[in-house]
């Protein structure tokens, strides 16, 4: 076992004026160097706030994050975070965006310069470099935004519903362009997202989420052919079933 990432009995409670509220329960898996996992479960579940307490931008009320052996306590840069929305910042052009987490990091050398303009050659974005967010679709901005992530060279992804601002054509396309970026970087994803079709499109396993306090209901082993494209995933034989299968979990197991 090669073991990237453990979340090892993490629980969540929100302190209100109210009272206490527990989002997450108690939650336990771990993540194999190079896989992509998905993460789906009901509204309001804690899916996101089980990201943010990966990332270290959120403390557990209990248990531990480790990544590496290593336990997270705060952020660092071994985790890349993409968002909803790609938060390119519009006043740059699309290379300086890119470029911008080497740059915080102090990082500006021939080599990180080098490395920056080999991502946009390799991914498509070479001649927009010089184009400013306003003036690339939705699918392109969201290319920049996983090359601006990949460009600090982080040993996990973390993918926060990273399509769902996107019209349903652009999003099947744009999935399709990100899992080929991360599969050919040789990352470790780790994806949160409502769209169970996604989730079967793109993982390797499949965590299921009760609703909240939030526990693990299921975790599946996605037997599709990891060669092909998460479009072609969808036309597999196997996909509706998958499908009912966890629709079925969520929508009934799941009350």
């Amino acid at each position: 076992m090669n073991e990237i990432l453990e979340l090892d009995r993490i629980s969540l409670t929100y302190h209100t004026p109210s009272g206490e509220i527990p989002a997450i329960g108690s939650i336990s898996f771990s993540v194999e160097n190079g896989e992509f996992i998905a993460i789906i479960g009901p509204s309001g579940c804690g899916k996101t706030s089980i990201l943010s307490i990966v990332a270290g931008l959120l403390k557990p009320s209990g248990g531990e994050v480790r990544i590496n052996g290593k336990k997270v306590v705060k952020p660092d840069g071994s985790i890349g975070y993409m968002l909803q929305k790609d938060e390119l910042f519009p006043w740059l052009t699309i290379e300086q965006n890119v470029r911008l987490p080497l740059e915080i990091k102090g990082l500006k050398g021939t080599e990180y310069s080098e490395k920056v303009r080999s991502l946009l050659k390799k991914y498509g974005l070479w001649e927009f470099r010089g184009s400013y967010p306003s003036e690339l679709s939705g699918g392109m901005r969201q290319r920049a935004a996983l090359i601006r992530t990949l460009s600090s060279s982080p040993d996990l992804l973390l993918l926060d519903e990273p399509f769902s601002a996107l019209d349903f054509q652009t999003r099947i396309s744009v999935c399709d362009d990100v899992y080929e970026i991360i599969k050919k970087e040789k990352k470790t994803a780790v994806l949160v997202t409502h769209d169970i079709t996604e989730a079967i499109s793109v993982a390797d396993r499949i965590v299921v989420l009760t609703k909240r306090p939030s526990k693990i209901l299921n975790i599946h082993d996605i037997d599709t052919d990891k060669t092909l494209s998460p479009l072609k995933r969808r036309e597999n034989k196997d996909f509706s079933a998958w499908f009912e299968r966890l629709w079925r979990e969520l929508n009934y197991e799941n009350k």
